[in-house]
């Protein structure tokens, strides 16, 4: 655990250094599969279908920001739809236009949130939306979730039924609009899955909010179940044929999802929760404290050996190189010491040098000559 957590410290912190990269790499990624996806889909006009046209509308949308993504994700769907039949065209106009009108306009910078639920729903992993968007977000998020089910089912019942939708000439337009519009509106599985993200957000989110232990987890299992459990009825109840290997895979991923977020973002210890009391003139105040879990990186210290270099004969006064001198004539340096007769001078005279700097006799003697 210990080694986790040193690992997300060293996270946080690279994430400080290089956040706008980071950030900028991610939109980048999820430029590329949400172009991808839907040129994969419903690749109708072969020229926006174009794998040029997918890695340059990615790299220009990293560069700006989230809602000129979303606006042109929305574009190239109806250049698509367009191309296959003009009352699909108008219809996908007037709802992307309710949607940017009700919720878009007023909160652009979420707007990524519905880009994600359309790629969760695209990778089959649709459950995953209500526990991340419901440990992470607000109840507010229920409309961009909502939104995101809503234009990938739209997209995907175009992909299915492009051969019955298909225009065969213009006195069909009114027809086309008020047919396109029964079966969108009448796609029984789209609103289960709405209804089951915006129950599993209002969920998560409630139970995340409660000051019992460990409620993250509760929440994220919760939330899996719950989906799981909606799902599975509106498969008997409305004869629906959800596959239940995506309704149990895409719920584990999401509860495993719930436990990766609460480690990076909520990472506490209950085992040493405190339950304080106090009061003001007016209230009386019961406070919970839950102290996060977190480590200090362990800073690697290099230590750089290097050879001591001997030091200049240059300077060495007259006074230092006599007294030296006779200290070589001693009897017991004579006898305990084996060098050459310079080599035993020069260490003489750098031990009294040593020594004159330690007993400030260099200063003295200094003093002596400026006074002469």
């Amino acid at each position: 655990m210990s080694s986790l957590l040193v690992w997300k410290e060293k996270m946080q912190r690279l994430y400080a250094n290089y956040s706008l990269y980071i950030l900028k790499a991610l939109q980048l990624l999820m430029g590329l599969l949400l172009f991808g996806m839907i040129n994969y889909n419903i690749g109708f006009m072969k020229t926006a279908s174009s794998v040029f046209c997918t890695i340059g509308l990615a790299v220009i949308c990293m560069f700006l920001p989230m809602i000129v993504m979303t606006l042109a994700a929305a574009a190239l769907v109806l250049v698509h739809f367009y191309a296959l039949s003009m009352p699909i065209a108008v219809i996908s106009v007037l709802i992307f236009l309710l949607m940017y009108i009700f919720y878009f306009r007023f909160t652009p910078g979420k707007s990524w949130l519905l880009l994600v639920a359309v790629l969760a729903f695209g990778l089959r992993i649709p459950f995953v939306v209500p526990v991340a968007f419901g440990l992470l977000g607000t109840p507010v998020w229920i409309v961009p979730a909502g939104c995101g089910a809503i234009a990938y089912y739209m997209i995907h019942f175009v992909k299915v039924s492009a051969t019955a939708l298909k225009s065969s000439g213009s006195d069909e337009l009114a027809q086309g609009l008020i047919s396109f519009t029964k079966q969108v509106l009448a796609n029984r599985e789209m609103w289960i899955m709405v209804m089951i993200v915006i129950i599993g957000i209002l969920l998560v989110n409630a139970l995340k909010n409660r000051a019992v232990d460990h409620a993250w987890k509760i929440a994220s299992v919760t939330g899996a179940a719950v989906c799981i459990v909606a799902a599975a009825a509106g498969n008997l109840l409305l004869d629906e044929k959800i596959s239940y290997v995506i309704i149990i895979l895409s719920a584990v991923l999401g509860a495993v999802a719930g436990f990766v977020l609460e480690f990076l973002f909520f990472s506490v210890d209950y085992s040493r929760t405190e339950n304080v009391q106090f009061e003001d003139d007016e209230y009386y105040y019961y406070v919970k404290a839950v102290p996060k879990v977190g480590v200090s990186v362990p800073e690697k210290k290099v230590k750089h050996i290097t050879e001591r270099q001997p030091e200049s004969m240059e300077g060495v006064t007259e006074q230092e190189q006599n007294f030296s001198a006779g200290r070589m004539q001693q009897p017991g340096d004579a006898a305990g010491y084996t060098g050459t007769a310079s080599e035993r001078n020069t260490e003489e005279i750098l031990l009294t040098r040593s020594l004159s700097r330690e007993l400030g006799l260099d200063q003295t003697h200094q003093n002596d000559n400026n006074g002469q």
